[in-house]
């Protein structure tokens, strides 16, 4: 087979291999606006026949206008030529109608469309596992999946609207130019099919370009964020990293911009080909029905409709097979989209969950080894760690030892590679996913600062809450946030964070207080703290200590923390180093053991001694 067949067959096949997308594609329509669709189909119909019946009433009403010339204004002879015009009018009129009709009726489709894929892309982002964010090829997915999904499942049902409309009024064409030569609706067809195949081939080559470049495209955004967002702000102005950012953004952009407007360039040259090929054929098609007008075989009637039928046709074929490309361009984006939904999470709710009527809180982790995926160091190594109901327990060690994974898993982020966890006695891949989360309150190191206002910070710990007020009040108390919400300018009705109009800023302490609030109000059998008091002065940690007992009282509380201060509060302290625990006991416990745990207390406090006026 000849190479350029060849190249031609296989982009003929990944073409079709695109068909499948269609229906679901259209079920996605139809899912969201199925009576919108209906309407829309319906007009799509009655414009496509509204082309035909303007030219063959051209016809007519050329044929009336010879026929009445020198013959006066008698009104029994102009009065069927002036009904012909009457009625052309009607139908421009109601073409026109219908155009604004449709245009109503697509952006209405658009609207919903995009807010049901919208939702479709949210909910998969929450079912599916932590790990995926381990992936750079996730962040890709993603990256696709929401670039493309707002618009591409309108703009395929605006291609098969094309389609449809244009085939019958291509049909309807053909059937009024078959009388003058059965040749010219085949002529029509080849004199745009260069234009079909370079369309084809560009799309198939946007595609790909743009799966190549979709890592230097999320680089952009990043850069761009970095260089325009609040969190970065303070550093990039200290150490004047602007122009060092911006010139990466600027690098990354002009390959870019270099590499499309090159593909685009090439594009634009295959078009004009193609554009002259279909010109000449045009130019010989008149020229023959000229020719025959001169003869006197057709009439200018005939004249006329041929230019109109066979004008309009080209455009027709033109539009018609464009819209196949751009239908086969959407199909391919939309199947970044499918794909992204097809992800299926590992973490999931065993086939017949167990049920804990009462959860006392007991933590056990047995055995347990963890490497993170695409890590090639084990976070956790045999780990053997028990935390009976109702104590309070703190982890200390240095960063690195695995202190934080032990969240991740005891909430099933993650499950573990080898060993178990589990919640009184039970696996946890024994229980269902949403009785371990309810069973779990964590207040991570780096909160999430909703920018809402005080009281649903708050709230958003546990919307479930019968009396949301009183109890929200109570915990703002509990975590000695309450004195700071008072003092806003609208109490707890204060929008926090800058994002949005009348908010205010509160300091990284006082954040951490409003999101301690959230997981006291959570009242939950499991209390997990990851540095708890790491934004908090001396002064407020004693006064958060003095609260934390109490309120911990009948809870299990883990407490991962780098302050000794913090963890000597505790029942029993864990030391953990390189994925194990090798420590275990109370702060006096552990300071006469004279072990790793005492060596770093003393290191602490000497330091501390030596500072000038400790004494």
């Amino acid at each position: 087979m000849p190479e350029s067949l060849r190249i031609l067959s296989n982009k003929l096949k990944r073409g079709l291999a695109q068909l499948p997308y269609l229906p679901r594609a259209l079920g996605l329509v139809w899912a969201a606006a199925p009576a919108l669709t209906v309407a829309w189909m319906v007009l799509i119909v009655v414009q496509g026949l509204l082309p035909a019946a303007t030219v063959t009433l051209t016809r007519l009403l050329v044929d009336g206008l010879v026929g009445v010339l020198g013959k006066g204004l008698d009104w029994a002879v102009i009065r069927p030529t002036l009904v012909y015009a009457a009625l052309i009018g009607g139908i421009m009129l109601l073409a026109e109608l219908l155009r604004g009709l449709t245009s109503w009726i697509r952006t209405a489709q658009a609207e919903l469309v995009q807010d049901h894929v919208a939702a479709l892309v949210q909910r998969q982002s929450l079912i599916l596992d932590m790990a995926f964010y381990d992936s750079p090829d996730y962040y890709d997915a993603l990256y696709r999946a929401r670039r493309e999904s707002g618009y591409r499942p309108v703009a395929i049902l605006e291609n098969l609207g094309g389609l449809l409309q244009n085939g019958i009024t291509l049909v309807a064409m053909a059937a009024v130019l078959i009388p003058y030569g059965v040749w010219l609706p085949i002529a029509l067809f080849l004199s745009t099919l260069p234009a079909f195949f370079v369309v084809l081939n560009y799309t198939l080559r946007q595609h790909q370009w743009r799966h190549e470049t979709t890592e230097a495209e999320r680089r952009t955004w990043y850069f761009d964020w970095l260089l325009s967002a609040r969190e970065t702000a303070a550093e990039l102005r200290l150490f004047r990293l602007g122009d060092y950012f911006q010139a990466g953004y600027q690098e990354l952009r002009k390959r870019l911009r270099e590499q499309r407007l090159k593909w685009v360039k090439d594009e634009s040259v295959a078009r004009l080909f193609a554009s002259a090929t279909a010109l000449v054929v045009s130019a010989a098609a008149m020229a023959w029905m000229g020719w025959r007008a001169l003869q006197g075989t057709v009439t200018l009637g005939d004249l006329a409709l041929f230019y109109q039928a066979f004008n309009q046709g080209q455009g027709l074929m033109r539009s018609l097979l464009d819209s196949l490309s751009q239908l086969y361009s959407n199909s391919l984006f939309l199947g970044d989209l499918f794909a992204y939904l097809a992800l299926v999470p590992q973490v999931v709710d065993p086939p017949s969950p167990r049920q804990l009527p009462v959860v006392r809180g007991e933590v056990r982790f047995e055995q347990v080894g963890f490497c993170y995926p695409g890590g090639g160091r084990q976070a956790l190594k045999g780990l053997d760690l028990t935390i009976p109901a109702g104590q309070v327990a703190a982890i200390v060690g240095v960063n690195g030892a695995g202190k934080s994974t032990l969240i991740k898993l005891l909430c099933r982020f993650y499950d573990p590679e080898a060993g178990r966890v589990l919640l009184d006695g039970v696996d946890l891949r024994e229980l269902s996913i949403a009785q371990v989360r309810r069973s779990v309150t964590v207040l991570f190191q780096e909160p999430v600062h909703y920018q809402e206002t005080a009281g649903q910070n708050i709230a958003v710990g546990d919307l479930e809450v019968g009396d949301l007020t009183g109890q929200v009040r109570a915990a703002a108390q509990a975590a000695g946030a309450d004195g700071l919400i008072e003092a806003l300018p609208l109490g707890y009705q204060t929008i926090l964070g800058k994002w949005f109009a009348g908010g205010t800023e509160l300091s990284v302490g006082e954040w951490q207080r409003v999101a301690l609030a959230r997981a006291f109000l959570r009242q939950s059998a499991i209390l997990v703290l990851d540095e708890p008091t790491s934004s908090m002065d001396p002064w407020a940690e004693a006064d958060w200590l003095a609260r934390f007992r109490r309120l911990a009282h009948g809870r299990t509380a883990l407490i991962i923390t780098h302050r000794f201060t913090t963890a000597a509060h505790a029942d029993v302290i864990h030391v953990m180093h390189d994925g194990r625990i090798v420590e275990s006991g109370s702060h006096y416990d552990l300071l006469a053991c004279g072990g790793s745990y005492a060596r770093s207390w003393n290191e602490q406090m000497q330091r501390w001694l030596e500072k000038p006026g400790a004494g």
